[in-house]
């Protein structure tokens, strides 16, 4: 059996399990992707892991994604897969990341996206 604990730190939840920590967003706080001048993603819903943020999967505009063979594996999140982002004609290897079915202990970020490469955050 998994134990988790659950506690909240300046309006931001921090679930920790098995020595790692996971912050989700700060509530209301609204945080978008960009690259190349365009908004890739955008969520008040995001959830960081080991210092990246994960958008929710229905908050990104798929028009910029393209799915690549490239896959690495995560020891607790299992398998990544990733997404090449293409915006006016420019391409930006395999700089968007998601686990498609992770591991247990990482089963809240299924699906969720996150970023590198590049994009930028705010």
């Amino acid at each position: 059996m998994v134990q988790a604990s659950f506690r909240l730190v300046y309006n931001v939840l921090v679930y920790a399990q098995g020595g790692m920590r996971v912050n989700s967003n700060v509530e209301g706080a609204m945080l978008k992707a960009f690259w190349n001048g365009v908004v890739l993603a955008e969520s008040d819903q995001c959830v960081i892991v080991e210092g990246n943020q994960y958008f929710p999967p229905n908050t990104i505009k798929l028009q910029y994604f393209k799915p690549t063979s490239t896959h690495t594996t995560c020891p607790w999140k299992g398998e990544a897969s990733y997404y090449d982002i293409e915006v006016a004609g420019q391409v930006n290897k395999d700089a968007a990341w998601y686990y498609p079915s992770p591991k247990e202990a990482a089963r809240h970020i299924a699906g969720h996206v996150a970023f590198w490469k590049g994009v930028k955050v705010e």
